[in-house]
């Protein structure tokens, strides 16, 4: 399979018409042909070979490469960006179909989970969720990959350092676990929908990041990505108040509370927060219902970050620029996000005995 290594590199002059081609143009100014022609011939079999082999997350890599050596203003660049798309949407529509083979018999699914419209969405990804951690514990090859990269550990280390000081080295390590878990979920996302990103890094006092060096290429993808961190934090988080009931210690109450309140504080549909990223793909109407839903969860558990969701969410549904067809499984996994997270701030957290 080819590599970024693999590419040719700028022609000094295109080998059809002799004209001089400088280093950064992708197709020829005197005859139009492609500069990276070849290049793009070998990605197109790769991304083929990845299919039949079953490995569509492969050819979508692919596909989103040859897509960066054909210029945007081109009948090739559409044709590939279509192709794009329409895999995307078959690796969306195998991950569903994956989790819940259910849709196709209907009488397998629990009977409150039956329906239509959102209540129903909602009760089917509920009842999905209890497997939220057996789901986790499957991930471990990832979640121990992600600890080999240099940089994610050294600052992982660093912040741990920073939060063993301020809190002691439970809620410390705790908090890094969880954190860490938030942002291996959308290394899980970028992955397979084969989209390149560096390993996540942690910044003392502001959480982490993943930087993408590849953009989703509709608002669907974003939101898959965006929304993947908060539902792997739903898991550790869920562990830990799992934990907490088993031992009785305090201290895995409190790291429960900390992620559930950090994963919902990510979930603000602002700047590039998760929530802004599942709000893009939402409809004016679905942007309404999702907040609908935090002022219902707000009345109910009191916690005073739901205002802020609801100030922005009410902005995105009014002022924000929305898709006329929204995306209902993203509805969805925010919904179920702001339910169990908003029900998860209030966990109460015991003092530890003398």
């Amino acid at each position: 399979m080819v590599s970024d290594s693999a590419l040719a590199p700028a022609r000094a002059r295109c080998p059809q018409c002799g004209t001089e081609l400088a280093s950064s143009v992708l197709a020829c100014p005197g005859c139009g042909r492609l500069v990276y022609a070849d290049d793009l011939k070998r990605l197109a079999a790769d991304a083929e070979a990845f299919v039949r082999a079953g490995n569509p997350s492969g050819a979508l890599a692919s596909w989103r490469r040859a897509l960066e050596l054909i210029p945007p203003a081109t009948r090739q660049h559409q044709a590939v960006a279509a192709r794009l798309e329409a895999l995307s949407r078959e690796v969306q529509a195998g991950e569903i179909a994956a989790r819940t083979p259910e849709r196709s018999h209907p009488s397998r699914r629990p009977a409150w989970a039956r329906g239509v419209g959102l209540v129903g969405g909602i009760g089917l990804v509920v009842w999905k969720f209890k497997f939220v951690l057996g789901f986790l514990l499957t991930k471990g090859k990832l979640l121990v990959g992600g600890l080999t990269k240099a940089g994610t550990l050294f600052s992982m280390v660093l912040s741990l350092g920073v939060y063993w000081k301020l809190w002691g080295w439970k809620l410390a390590a705790g908090l890094i676990g969880a954190m860490y878990v938030h942002e291996m979920g959308h290394v899980a996302a970028l992955r397979r929908l084969g989209i390149k990103a560096d390993a996540p890094m942690f910044v003392p006092g502001l959480g982490a990041f993943v930087r993408m060096r590849q953009y989703p290429a509709n608002p669907s993808e974003n939101a898959r990505v965006g929304l993947a961190g908060p539902i792997w934090g739903l898991g550790a988080t869920l562990a830990c108040a799992g934990l907490h009931l088993a031992t009785h210690q305090p201290a895995w109450a409190a790291i429960a509370r900390v992620s559930a309140w950090l994963n919902l504080f990510n979930l603000l549909p602002v700047w590039q927060l998760d929530g802004a990223r599942g709000f893009h793909a939402l409809s004016r109407r679905q942007r309404w219902i999702a907040a609908l839903i935090i002022a219902s969860m707000w009345f109910l558990t009191a916690e005073g970050l739901l205002v802020l969701l609801l100030i922005a969410a009410v902005g995105q549904a009014w002022l924000g620029r929305a898709p006329a067809r929204g995306d209902r499984r993203a509805l969805v996994e925010f919904a179920v996000l702001v339910i169990a997270l908003a029900a998860l701030t209030a966990l109460p957290v015991p003092t530890a005995g003398p």
